[in-house]
């Protein structure tokens, strides 16, 4: 088999030597095979322009926003006795998300009392960062006054600083891409993460804000775009970086004892390398 493919390898590339155009078709012909194109069928896939989807977005939690009759304003907090290092990446948070406030947590305030405070103060949403030995390693993200909750995984955390040759952010408000949120789980998903961010960027700042889903892990990058000549951009990175992976989120407010669940994650639901929920 192996000098058979060989064979044919040593005939095909006489051949393209003869006719470039052979190589040019193949190449543009050929797609190669991942765990994201070959990844399971889900009923559940979202087509944005479906009038049914449209409706619901509508009315949904986040239809107010979209309708740009809310703008965003995000309380930023923390877990209980936070370190340096949860105070450092509260910082970088409040620099990307615009009109976002950090608000030093005490250590007698629970969860409700924070969800109380950001509905009197008129948050539309609260972002809870949580640590474990003194390194950031979760994000709960409140939207108020009714919720969702949603629960993430951090990881992979890159504080700017850290990056090499980062720029610097201005105060203009970034655009945001959203990629691969292609499921109901996952463009519920979406919705939230676009809801941080006002509605009209501003494209003069040339900043952009980006979560990518892959494989139900999500990538944040940050950068700053020049058109150097023509239609050809240069990319500088902002920072930071992380990586968030859902792990449950209730369609209400944050209630651990009585919270009903639209989505968990469970080990025994990863029955395929293909499958994934977002």
């Amino acid at each position: 088999m192996r000098k058979r493919k060989e064979r044919l390898g040593k005939i095909r590339n006489k051949e393209e030597k003869a006719d470039p155009s052979l190589k040019e078709k193949r190449l543009a012909e050929f797609v190669p095979q991942t765990l994201e194109s070959k990844r399971e069928f889900d009923e559940t896939f979202v087509d944005e322009d479906d009038e049914q989807i449209k409706q619901e977005d509508a009315e949904d939690e986040y239809g107010d926003y979209f309708k740009k009759e809310v703008t965003p304003k995000v309380m930023i907090t923390t877990s209980k006795n936070a370190s340096d290092k949860l105070f450092a990446f509260a910082d970088e948070l409040v620099d990307i998300v615009p009109d976002s406030h950090f608000i030093r947590r005490g250590y007698q305030f629970e969860i409700s009392h924070i969800m109380e405070f950001g509905k009197k103060r008129e948050f539309t949403d609260v972002i809870i960062i949580g640590e474990d030995a003194q390194k950031p390693n979760s994000i709960t993200l409140i939207h108020l006054p009714n919720g969702p909750t949603a629960y993430f995984k951090l990881s992979g955390i890159v504080l700017s600083k850290q990056i090499y040759g980062h720029g610097r952010s201005s105060a203009h408000q970034p655009e945001l891409i959203l990629n691969n949120f292609s499921t109901r789980l996952g463009h519920l998903v979406g919705r939230m993460f676009h809801s941080l961010f006002p509605p009209v960027p501003e494209f003069q700042g040339r900043q952009v804000a980006t979560f990518h889903n892959q494989r139900d892990f999500i990538f944040f990058r940050r950068h700053r775009y020049a058109f150097r000549s023509g239609e050809k951009a240069d990319l500088q990175e902002l920072g930071p970086r992380f990586t968030l992976k859902l792990k449950w989120l209730q369609r209400g407010l944050y209630d651990p004892n009585n919270g009903e669940y639209e989505w968990k994650h469970k080990t025994d639901m990863e029955t395929t390398r293909r499958r994934f929920f977002l």
